[in-house]
């Protein structure tokens, strides 16, 4: 009986565990919240054209307009799930690094070197003081930098 009762304890845990694992990013990382992020399950992804505009102007050390930033936070803030915002913010990197030809170590810009303008693009929530539950650190810097 007593095996029976430790066979039956470890199965739930099993059970419960895996989940889980899968919430919390461990072992695949092709499931979790951020798979309602994916187009074929729905998702709209937001273009972010101000937060482009943003991220661009901070990579090559420029000033932002206030107005510009209003915008980029205004984008971030309007995507509903927050799962997807740091999603969102990479699918808006890829889309300038894909028409600009950009690839590792070039610069996206002049004097805005790739992996500057991915650490500053990653920084926009904590900018925004949007939350994003998938931060690095718990700093409002997404999961990718």
């Amino acid at each position: 009986m007593w095996m029976k009762t430790m066979f039956l304890v470890l199965l739930l845990c099993m059970l419960v565990a895996t989940p889980m694992a899968a919430e919390y990013g461990v072992g695949s990382h092709n499931s979790g919240p951020w798979m309602w992020c994916d187009p074929a399950m729905g998702h709209r992804v937001s273009p972010l054209t101000g937060c482009r505009a943003m991220v661009k102007l901070q990579c090559v050390g420029n000033q932002v307009p206030e107005a510009i930033q209003r915008d980029c936070c205004q984008e971030l803030a309007n995507i509903t799930n927050d799962w997807c915002r740091c999603h969102d913010l990479g699918s808006m990197l890829n889309s300038v690094y894909q028409e600009l030809g950009a690839r590792e170590g070039t610069e996206v810009f002049p004097g805005c070197r790739k992996e500057v303008m991915k650490l500053t693009a990653a920084s926009v929530p904590a900018v925004c003081k949007v939350p994003i539950p998938n931060a690095r650190g718990g700093e409002g810097v997404c999961y990718w930098a």
